[in-house]
């Protein structure tokens, strides 16, 4: 019985990483409520998830703070061009929904399929951000890059993420564990979803074409040489 309590125990390690995300969920809410600061809070939550995921030693709160810092300038960047695109296809379909005459049924279906594939691109954005340093515009493009790599997944992830809005239409009550996990644990599974295909481009694996080469920056700052998502540099953070 007191092997159960162990601090190695699958049951604590258990009961620890949901308390991590716990933390890191209200963490979230506190961030995301300024509006501003969210897309640097979003990227900082997906930097501590794939270190969990990984199952990487760190401090939970350092973790996130030094990604929060080191990227709130192009998350906040990415975020508002975000926020810009969601206004837009809002409209849309505000326009549609009020519009009597109605709109070519080829044109609502257009609209919605560019949305569902804008926003599995957004899923993508702040992890990759978070993993790898590049320019505003080369996290964008990598992250559509991975996204059509990781379709099925991607498909999952798209999934996961609506799950706590389908949970609380549907049984109000669960309220309070959205608060606590609503974030995190849709992030903590989607951590799991593209962890293999961020590993594809990282310094084990060389496997991608193309003719152009870049190099990945170590932590150690040892370059190794493999070959792009794209044209732009591709390093860790």
């Amino acid at each position: 019985m007191g092997k159960l309590f162990d601090l190695d125990s699958p049951l604590m390690r258990v009961l620890s990483k949901m308390a991590d995300l716990m933390i890191l969920n209200l963490l979230m809410i506190v961030l995301c409520l300024p509006i501003v600061t969210a897309g640097a809070a979003f990227t900082a939550m997906h930097y501590v998830l794939l270190k969990m995921v990984r199952d990487e030693d760190s401090y939970l709160l350092k973790s996130f703070f030094k990604s929060f810092k080191l990227n709130f300038r192009q998350a906040t960047i990415i975020w508002a061009i975000m926020l810009g695109i969601a206004v837009l296809f809002i409209g849309d379909f505000v326009i549609m929904k009020g519009n009597d005459t109605g709109f070519p049924e080829s044109f609502v279906i257009l609209l919605c399929a560019i949305t569902a594939l804008v926003f599995c691109v957004c899923m993508y954005v702040f992890p990759v951000l978070a993993r790898f340093d590049n320019t505003v515009w080369r996290t964008i493009k990598n992250s559509f890059f991975m996204m059509s790599l990781n379709l099925p997944r991607t498909i999952l992830m798209a999934l996961v993420y609506a799950l706590p809005i389908v949970v609380i239409l549907i049984s109000p009550i669960a309220f309070p564990l959205i608060i606590l996990f609503g974030i995190s644990l849709p992030g903590y599974i989607a951590a799991m979803l593209y962890n293999k295909v961020f590993k594809r481009f990282e310094p084990e694996q060389e496997e991608i074409t193309s003719d152009e080469n870049f190099t990945v920056l170590m932590d150690d700052e040892t370059e190794i040489p493999t070959e792009p998502v794209d044209e732009g540099t591709l390093s860790e953070n």
